[in-house]
């Protein structure tokens, strides 16, 4: 969208403000920021910000100051369904300080964002309009600098200075935009909108990457659903981005655990096996690819490539982001992905021992100050091409369409596939299973069991619902005194992508025998403690 953004008084802007009403505007809001983005050619402005309570295809006009009053401007934009909007302008003049305000309408009444006020400098002189002259190969080796983030990267909300990461020397950011665990997704969420229109318009190129969960399952068709079921949750999440735009990477597959069942400990109990593992990756990837018209990347590191996944020309088609520490990309003839005196044997591995990556994450422990990043710890990556070879990434848009949308309060059907409950000495478990009108399983949400209250359950039950695979629960009770009590289960999704449902159940134990008390120890042995483990020893500290 390349529309001429006015900073000098124009005669055919018409004053047509309404005033603000704060009783009828009170439970929604607009903000607006307003940044100069590098360019080759004529100053880029872009202004952008978010409506909430979110809800898409709203339309947001600009309004600029002008001796002294609101005016009109040509410039509007509708929002994505995330409630987001950005517009992307030519400055016309410079030097010149002035003030924007955006406003939408709700209702009757008029809403205004807080005025941001911006002064357009003249683009340094660059000889060439290519805009691979805007990527600098300011990382180590000379190579294209890059970031990846997260929640982490915003302790108690503190904002990231975008501005201050393009300073030094960073060109793409991957931010962490969807996760297989709803709370986990739910706190990605609330950063990657703001981070993602911050970035691009501070002139950083922006991807995605999705954290996965592997199903507790050994059948192949659980598994192909549960990765189809993951993959339309990120292609629910760019399309509430707005799709991919020319300066987004494509979204990346974070997939660096296979444990299925953790144990009480904090071990693992059970992993997947390696067919598994690669099954779910190349479905998924191979899903996302045909949605969005790019291919995915996959990170993950080389241990895991070798040990937790088979060889596959399948994978070998999508670019590798991998993660290999305590080796400098200065050293030009560093190779990410070997071993001391061997190769890590998968996919990408090459006849000489070396991996095809395209991105390399070298570091955890970068000087996030440095990059503008609240915090001490950030990691740090490089990209192996060119410029061009950079660029190229970034062609091929992906406008969602109504129907790639996530749904609200879509119906959702339950069925209990299983109920063991025996006595009071043991928990009392369901198999439950919750679906989408087309039979395919819910993308998000858990189940409860909720006893009815007329049977006056005296106890409030200890329960646990472990995913098992998209759509699909083990739910565990514990404290059911003996007898009958009838309740429900429910299905709850916090995101309210899915309708709430439930089906009802009769819960019967009987009194197990009375369990014999055990000595309980007058005093506890001391225990030294660990000593601390330095995670950033040996690491490149950039």
């Amino acid at each position: 969208m390349k529309r001429i953004l006015l900073l000098i008084s124009i005669a055919s802007l018409a004053l047509t403000c309404v005033d603000f009403l704060p009783a009828q505007a009170a439970a929604t809001s607009i903000t607006l920021s307003v940044k100069q983005t590098p360019s080759t050619g004529e100053p880029i402005v872009s202004l952008y910000g978010q409506i909430k309570p979110a809800k898409g295809l709203v339309k947001i006009s600009i309004q600029v100051e002008l001796d002294g009053k609101w005016q009109n401007t040509s410039l509007t934009a509708k929002t994505a369904s995330s409630g987001t909007w950005r517009i992307e302008s030519i400055a016309t003049a410079l030097d010149s300080t002035v003030k924007y305000r955006a406003r939408m309408r709700n209702g009757s009444a008029t809403i205004y964002s807080t005025p941001s006020t911006i002064t357009v400098q003249q683009s340094p002189e660059i000889s060439s309009a290519d805009p691979a002259t805007l990527i600098e190969l300011s990382g180590p080796g000379g190579r294209i600098h890059g970031v990846d983030i997260s929640r982490w990267q915003h302790p108690n909300g503190a904002a990231i200075d975008f501005t201050k990461m393009y300073s030094a020397g960073v060109r793409f950011v991957m931010i962490k935009a969807s996760d297989t665990r709803d709370l986990s997704d739910a706190q990605a969420l609330t950063y990657v909108i703001a981070d993602h229109n911050a970035a691009q318009a501070a002139g950083i190129y922006t991807g995605f990457y999705h954290y996965a969960t592997l199903p507790d399952s050994t059948d192949a068709a659980v598994i192909v659903k549960d990765a189809q079921a993951q993959a339309q949750k990120v292609i629910w999440r760019l399309a509430s981005l707005g799709g991919y735009t020319n300066r987004d990477l494509s979204y990346a597959l974070d997939l660096e655990n296979n444990c299925v069942r953790p144990s009480s400990n904090g071990g693992c109990s059970k992993s997947a096996s390696r067919n598994a593992v690669t099954l779910w990756a190349t479905t998924w990837l191979a899903a996302v690819a045909e949605k969005t018209g790019r291919l995915p990347i996959l990170y993950s590191y080389p241990r895991f490539l070798e040990s937790s996944m088979i060889r596959s020309a399948e994978l070998l088609k999508y670019p590798l982001w991998l993660a290999h520490y305590a080796i400098n990309p200065a050293d030009p003839l560093a190779q990410p992905g070997q071993k001391n005196g061997g190769c890590f044997v998968h996919s990408w591995t090459t006849a000489n021992c070396s991996s095809l990556w395209m991105m390399w994450q070298y570091s955890s422990c970068g000087i996030a100050k440095k990059y503008g990043v609240p915090g001490s710890r950030l990691d740090l990556n490089v990209f192996r091409g060119t410029p061009n070879m950079f660029l190229d990434l970034v062609k091929g848009t992906w406008t969602p369409e109504i129907a790639d949308q996530m749904p609200t309060q879509e119906a959702s059907a339950i069925v209990i596939n299983s109920m063991v409950a025996t006595t009071t000495l043991k928990p009392v478990i369901f198999n439950v299973s919750v679906t989408r009108p087309t039979g395919n399983p819910v993308v998000t949400g858990t189940v409860k069991y909720v006893a009815d209250k007329e049977s006056q359950l005296p106890l409030t039950p200890v329960q646990t619902a472990v995913r098992a695979s998209s759509g699909n629960w083990v739910l565990t009770v514990r404290g059911i005194p003996a007898g009958s009590w009838p309740g429900k289960v429910n299905f709850i999704d916090i995101s309210g992508t899915h309708a709430p449902t439930s089906i009802p159940v009769v819960i019967t134990v009987t009194q197990g025998a009375t369990p014999t008390p055990t000595a309980t120890p007058t005093s506890k042995p001391s225990v030294t403690p660990a000593p601390a483990v330095d995670t950033c020893k040996n690491q490149i500290i950039n």
